[in-house]
């Protein structure tokens, strides 16, 4: 469920929104592939940033090219002091079998990153990103800082993936602590 530090603003908005505390979370993942019995929750990344993504099945098509974007970006995210979090509404079972098909045959190998399953759809919910009709999360992705605040998020359509590039540029745009115009890079002035 969502939880907010001032009890009112959990009836104004019941979901995800910027500048609040981000709604918890404890999930299976497959941080021990042998007993895929081990949860990540929101908690275990306080004190560094947090990319939590969402994904809407495994064994699909756009899914993976984001999959491995992130896992291939992994160490510059690190360098960043943040962590990353993937997330669909499968089972961790299914994210392990994914895992163990090789990329030729629809798999995506390894990957750098806990994926966790919100098999109950209760965290895809929280997020304000389950889509009622399919029952898959869209693409939602979501940028945690330090201190367990929503800094960014943003949804797109089931058919379009997301830019690791530029989530590492809003990471840095976020950290950098000033205004940050429009195409600001990493180096660049802020505005303030």
């Amino acid at each position: 469920m969502t939880q907010f530090t001032n009890p009112a603003l959990a009836t104004r908005y019941p979901f995800a929104k910027v500048g609040l505390p981000a709604p918890s979370f404890k999930l299976k993942s497959t941080k021990n592939m042998e007993t895929l019995e081990e949860y990540v929750s929101l908690e275990d990344y306080r004190g560094k940033w947090l990319v939590f993504f969402f994904w809407p099945f495994d064994f699909t098509f756009v899914c993976p090219t984001e999959i491995i974007a992130f896992s291939d970006a992994y160490k510059e995210f690190q360098d960043l002091d943040c962590e990353i979090v993937g997330a669909s509404v499968d089972s961790v079972f299914t994210h392990k079998a994914w895992t163990q098909t090789s990329r030729d045959q629809g798999g995506i190998g390894a990957v750098n990153y806990p994926m966790v399953s919100d098999f109950s759809k209760e965290t895809a919910h929280a997020y304000g990103i389950l889509d009622d009709e399919t029952g898959a999360a869209h693409r939602g992705l979501f940028i945690i800082d330090p201190e367990g605040i929503l800094r960014y998020q943003v949804v797109t359509d089931m058919n379009v993936g997301r830019s690791v590039d530029e989530t590492l540029r809003i990471l840095q745009a976020l950290q950098a602590g000033g205004l940050c115009p429009a195409n600001w890079r990493p180096g660049q002035k802020t505005l303030g």
